[in-house]
């Protein structure tokens, strides 16, 4: 993630509000959750990247557990909208990758606990 912290940008009310942190970002994306799977995408390693510009656009890279994920049409709007939501986001593209594919490999320990998969 790029280090945005030393710009901000202006607000509809003409102040000034600084580009979100790495923290908040990644706390968006965490706040988005696969109806079918009890944990949020972050801890399920869906979040590939997150980059940042000074000017307060947001860049995602995430992925599916399948192609054929039921999910696959809201989850990227689900993410968008998280972070849209947060001061200092000017824009935020979303982009669904394939490469590398996702794997259990990618999920955090809490999540494996989570699903029972060890």
């Amino acid at each position: 993630m790029n280090d945005a912290s030393q710009v901000s940008t202006w607000s509809p009310e003409g102040e000034r509000v600084a580009p979100p942190s790495e923290d908040m970002l990644i706390a968006a994306c965490a706040s988005v959750y696969d109806p079918e799977i009890p944990v949020n995408i972050y801890e399920l390693g869906l979040i590939y990247a997150i980059e940042t510009s000074p000017e307060g656009r947001v860049k995602v890279e995430m992925s599916l557990t399948a192609p054929g994920c039921p999910s696959a049409q809201e989850l990227p709007v689900q993410v968008r909208e998280a972070i849209i939501g947060l001061p200092g986001v000017t824009e935020c593209d979303v982009e669904v990758v394939w490469d590398p594919p996702w794997d259990q490999s990618r999920m955090t320990e809490d999540a494996r606990l989570a699903l029972n998969m060890f």
